[in-house]
């Protein structure tokens, strides 16, 4: 099997080294020239001129990008050159709506489509464990299987097209509501005067343990938010968490909690450091209080 890859960022660049150890990448495309010629010399494969220039010929291409308007501007891009039957494999997250109307779209041309969204963190791209949330006709995603195998070690089929992105916006309510409880309770650690590496290696030893504590407490204690899922990414999933809910007539204060957190990290500049910067704000609740007596 022979693949491309779009969308060369912090998760596809790894995602596309796998792909490439594993014997099946031919092709890469990122819209910032430079970077996708960098890692085509390091790989040993084609960097292809434009989106169009990379789908032809390929028995499957992987798209990984930021927004809903990026995956549909690379659908339009590829649909007048793709062939019938290619794999046409979308590793971003956007709306299942977003995925649906991207679907239909190659569907005119006879191409199978698969949402395919992921998390793992850029951990997970870099070792390949990443967990893959499918949706799409299933005969597609046993075909994908090769390629899925060699980017993560989890992939679960969840239904019909739409159906991944599903699967990946609860992933999303998950996070922020973890994310924001560690950073209060890291604060609190830290405003008590314990020691928060210590805090954060026994904690994730017992029932508070979870990845973001293990893997991301550490940059609170460092007070240092190297972008791995930026801030500006998960609040524009978390927005479509929120649209996706009030389509059933419900307001998730989780998510919008998140969402008033997040305004103030991008207000303060914060935008494209990790999500674990939330801490920034909530570490600041101690220092401005006023003792109570």
């Amino acid at each position: 099997m022979q693949a491309g890859f779009i969308g060369l960022g912090a998760m596809g660049a790894h995602m596309a080294r796998n792909l490439a150890k594993a014997g099946y990448l031919r092709r890469i495309w990122n819209r910032t020239p430079a970077r996708a010629a960098a890692l085509a010399a390091e790989l040993g494969c084609e960097h292809a001129a434009d989106p169009a220039a990379l789908a032809r010929g390929l028995d499957a291409v992987v798209i990984c990008v930021s927004a809903d308007p990026d995956l549909l501007a690379i659908i339009d891009a590829i649909a007048p050159v793709v062939e019938r039957e290619q794999l046409i494999i979308d590793c971003s997250t956007v709306s299942a709506d977003t995925a649906r109307l991207a679907a239909a779209r190659l569907g005119e041309r006879h191409a199978r489509f698969l949402d395919a969204p992921i998390s793992g963190g850029v951990e997970g791209a870099r070792a390949g464990s990443l967990a893959i949330m499918v949706g799409g006709e299933a005969a597609s995603v046993q075909r994908a299987m090769p390629l899925l195998s060699a980017m993560g070690s989890t992939i679960t089929h969840f239904g019909p097209t739409g159906a991944g992105q599903a699967a990946k916006a609860t992933n999303q309510i998950m996070v922020a509501g973890i994310i924001r409880a560690i950073a209060e309770a890291l604060a609190f650690a830290a405003a008590q005067g314990l020691p928060l590496e210590q805090v954060i290696a026994t904690l994730s030893r017992g029932a508070a343990a979870s990845w973001y504590l293990s893997n991301r407490g550490p940059n609170m204690a460092k007070g240092d938010y190297p972008p791995g899922f930026r801030v500006r990414l998960h609040e524009k999933d978390l927005k479509i968490c929120r649209a996706m809910a009030a389509r059933s007539g419900v307001e998730l204060p989780v998510v919008e909690e998140v969402l008033h957190d997040y305004a103030q990290l991008i207000a303060q500049g914060h935008g494209d450091e990790d999500v674990s910067s939330i801490y920034r704000l909530k570490s600041a609740l101690f220092r401005n209080a006023r003792p109570a007596g």
